[in-house]
């Protein structure tokens, strides 16, 4: 079975699933039937590949599937609170199915239209995951935008991670143990060691991005942000929230106002420049000085630019 189907077949498992308990011969029924194994020409799917699937799904999207062994012998998921699904796995399941589909079929591209923004680097995501699974040390060099400069690394991987279109390794540096995130973009020259590590301290990635936005944490205390949207702008923030804890806080007849718990990083403040005038900060003071202080240095370049 192919090596970059098996994102397709995790969704599709999880899918059959989540409507319902199913035994082995309903899933290999469902899978077979499924538009995306027909589209592959893939015309089996065994008892043992859906086992290791089973194992994969739980560590790669906290999905635990376990099978009644009593009576039909049904495979079912074992039913959490809904506060509990991880999103960020639901993003990267969804993520995926989606870029295999096109990337598979060549002739969607009359039909489908993705940003052609596309991230680059996702040719070692497999590689990646593997690494991830099997605590296996990676090497590999990587390039800094900053000053231009490539750099050899010996990382001990744990996550990968989106974040405005583009993913990255979050990795432990052995050189000074400092976790750090890696554009899977200006990596190169990657190498899966076959030596394993241990982590000499335990992470909880989730808290440790929780009050993050985007790739980026201070590990510095959250702070209590609140933004004044018009009516239009915001239906398109209650739809995709920009953070996990934003809130309603209040709303009018022709604005809405936002509260966020989170630590304002550059990435924040520059997806709220996005937004242009529909969206104003309204606390707290350091923020709004902060917007104002880059709105006038954008204004001051147009400004020189036109006494040119």
């Amino acid at each position: 079975m192919k090596k970059d189907f098996y994102l397709t077949r995790y969704a599709l498992i999880i899918k059959r699933l989540e409507r319902s308990p199913a035994t082995y011969p309903e899933i290999e029924s469902y899978l077979l039937s499924s538009f995306e194994f027909q589209d592959a020409n893939i015309t089996g799917y065994s008892i043992r590949t859906l086992q290791r699937d089973i194992k994969d799904i739980a560590n790669l999207f906290n999905f635990d599937i376990h099978n009644k062994k009593k009576g039909d012998n049904r495979y079912y998921i074992e039913s959490r609170p809904v506060m509990e699904v991880d999103e960020y796995n639901q993003r990267l399941l969804e993520s995926f199915q989606i870029m295999n589909a096109v990337n598979s079929q060549p002739d969607l591209a009359q039909f489908v239209y993705p940003e052609t923004r596309t991230p680059r680097g996702i040719q070692n995501f497999y590689d990646l995951l593997f690494a991830i699974r099997n605590k296996r040390i990676l090497e590999f060099r990587h390039f800094k935008y900053k000053d231009q400069s490539i750099t050899s690394r010996k990382v001990h991987p744990m996550a990968l991670k989106e974040s405005k279109d583009r993913w990255y390794l979050i990795a432990q540096d052995t050189k000074d143990d400092k976790l750090k995130a890696f554009g899977l973009d200006r990596i190169s020259d990657l190498t899966v060691s076959k030596a394993g590590f241990r982590l000499q301290q335990k992470f909880n990635l989730k808290d440790h991005f929780r009050n993050a936005f985007g790739i980026m944490n201070l590990e510095e205390e959250p702070e209590k942000v609140i933004i004044q949207s018009t009516r239009e702008q915001a239906e398109y923030l209650k739809s995709s929230p920009l953070h996990h804890s934003q809130q309603i806080r209040k709303e009018t007849d022709q604005l809405v106002y936002f509260e966020y718990d989170l630590y304002p990083t550059y990435d924040f403040i520059q997806e709220l420049l996005s937004f242009g005038n529909q969206v104003k900060v309204i606390e707290p003071q350091m923020l709004i000085e902060k917007v104002k202080e880059l709105l006038e240095k954008s204004f001051r370049q147009y400004d020189d630019a036109s006494q040119k």
